[in-house]
């Protein structure tokens, strides 16, 4: 893991500093203090990084728990409050990993973790165009389309006319010009610009632009565009900062309900966004899930101990992470310890970033995540992938994460059951010994319930005195609804004199009384038709 160091150092720094208004954004966001927001980030990087298993995935505070968070402040009455019921959702998350919960995320389609990572790439380019022209009305970590400050995505792009700050704007080009050199011209000139990452030079010129053009009036930046780091006068007002839940409202109702719900929305997003680094990984590593929901339980119980909000892991930190070149979980462990060092040491050095700066730095980042490309290769891919993919991405710039993802998995589903429901046999016809025509239906691997109107309408179809093959020599299952069907139409064939075979690997049925008992329900053990059954009855 040490032997990295020299690739997960410089990302770590990017993460750093990504983070830093992400943190303070959300805290914001949330109607929860400023420092909370710091504290989930420390806690997210070195005792999630920690304990995880993912080499890649960075935790910290969620934009998807803001809304929660706010709500359960309302609700539960007061901050410290709220803290128990983070207390208890980690809690409840290490009890998910216990249960081995985190199996589910391995069930979401390839498709719309595509699209939620094209989604999510798109929501930073949008949120952060308005930071970038130096109009902040909206903080850094508000990602839904409704935001805090009464605009929407869209409306905000419109307000930012009028409202440009010409030093902001100037600063953030200057930091995108430096980016855009480092990565595609300077780390290809030598071993120093691969150590000493863009955005790190880009911030220091932010900083030096600062404190350079204070006051002048055009081109300056005032202070309300800077990072907002609380600065503590002594030790004691920086222990001050740190919240305690008050555990003496743990019996009431409203308090579990709020943990349950944090703890749930908390995995998901968890369990997604792993999903989506492991795709994001060069190396293709696979994070264990049931792991990683007992790291965020154990970071949430600290976080919700010394007053931080809920932390899941987070793309837009984890795609920065792999975008610098981080190559273990080394990166996401040193982010946090330069979040505590700095919070602690250089508050007022923090404070003198620009943020139109570090808006410059997610851009890049977002774009990375939506590449046009992409849409191009999930079309070529066909409707069946596209369609999922796209109104995941539509779900999440018009809505939030969540609503996206359960778009796209909803569409999924549909696409799966318009599939199955075509795939459940092959139907052609031949001509038979006699000359006369031969309807073959072969039956899918598994057949099952969603497959009964395929095959009930085939079935229908036959016409008196015809001829059908049902070939089942590739068919392992067949769901008790189908075996219904079958018992049905034994009755119907022979009242309308239609000749069956039925045809397996040792055999074929055209005797009447066989393939009636064949169907036979009572004949199949659970209720179910399997493979072994087939072979006895088409040997009998």
């Amino acid at each position: 893991m040490f032997n990295k160091l020299k690739s997960d150092f410089p990302a770590s720094v990017v993460v750093f500093f990504v983070a830093i208004p992400l943190c303070l954004g959300i805290a914001l966001a949330s109607g929860a203090p400023l420092f909370s927001g710091l504290i989930a980030g420390i806690v997210g990087g070195i005792i999630v990084g920690a304990l995880s298993g993912s080499s890649l995935g960075v935790s910290g505070p969620a934009a998807g728990l803001t809304a929660i968070v706010l709500a359960g402040i309302t609700a539960l009455g007061g901050y410290e409050n709220l803290l128990v019921a983070i207390v208890l959702a980690g809690a409840i998350q290490i009890l998910f990993g216990v249960l081995k919960a985190g199996i589910i995320g391995y069930y979401f389609p390839s498709s719309v973790i595509k699209g939620m990572l094209t989604g999510i790439g798109i929501i930073i380019i949008l949120k952060q165009i308005p930071h970038f022209f130096g109009y902040d009305a909206d903080p850094e970590g508000d990602w839904a389309f409704f935001q805090m400050d009464g605009e929407n995505t869209f409306s905000e792009l419109g307000n930012i006319v009028g409202s440009i700050s010409p030093g902001a704007t100037l600063i953030a080009v200057i930091g995108m010009t430096i980016l855009i050199l480092w990565e595609v011209v300077l780390s290809k000139k030598g071993k120093f610009f691969k150590l000493v990452q863009g955005p790190l030079v880009a911030v220091v010129a932010g900083i030096v632009y600062y404190i350079t053009t204070q006051g002048v009036e055009t081109w300056g930046i005032a202070s309300d565009h800077l990072v907002a780091v609380p600065v503590p006068d002594d030790i004691d007002s920086f222990v001050a900062q740190f919240t305690f839940p008050n555990f003496s409202i743990i019996g009431t109702g409203a308090v579990w309900v709020t943990a349950f719900t944090i703890a749930l929305v908390a995995s998901l997003e968890t369990l997604l966004c792993v999903e989506a680094t492991d795709k994001l990984d060069p190396h293709k590593r696979v994070t264990p899930t049931n792991r990683e929901l007992f790291a965020q339980g154990a970071g949430n119980i600290v976080s919700g101990m010394i007053g931080g909000l809920p932390v899941t892991q987070v793309i837009v930190r984890s795609s920065a992470n792999i975008q610098s070149g981080g190559q273990t979980k080394m990166s996401a462990i040193i982010h946090g310890c330069l979040l505590l060092i700095s919070v602690i040491l250089v508050p007022n050095v923090l404070n003198l970033i620009p943020l139109s700066v570090l808006a410059a730095i997610l851009f890049l980042v977002g774009f990375k995540l939506a590449k046009p490309a992409l849409f191009i290769k999930m079309y070529k891919m066909g409707w069946k992938q596209f369609v999922p993919f796209i109104v995941t991405v539509a779900g999440i710039v018009f809505a939030d994460l969540l609503i996206g993802i359960s778009l796209g998995l909803a569409v999924g589903i549909v696409v799966i059951l318009i599939k199955s429901y075509q795939n459940s046999h092959f139907l052609h016809i031949i001509k038979g010994e006699n000359g006369a025509d031969v309807v073959n239906m072969t039956l899918a691997e598994e057949v099952t319930f969603i497959n009964k109107g395929a095959i009930i309408k085939e079935l229908d179809k036959l016409e008196q005195d015809s001829f059908v093959e049902i070939d089942v020599r590739k068919t392992r299952y067949l769901d008790n609804d189908i075996i219904e069907i079958f018992d049905d139409f034994a009755i119907k064939a022979r009242e309308k004199n239609i000749n069956v075979k039925i045809i397996s690997e040792r055999g074929i049925l055209d005797n009447p009384e066989d393939y009636e008992t064949f169907f036979k329900q009572d004949k199949v053990p659970e209720l179910k038709m399997t493979k072994p059954y087939l072979e006895k009855e088409a040997g009998s």
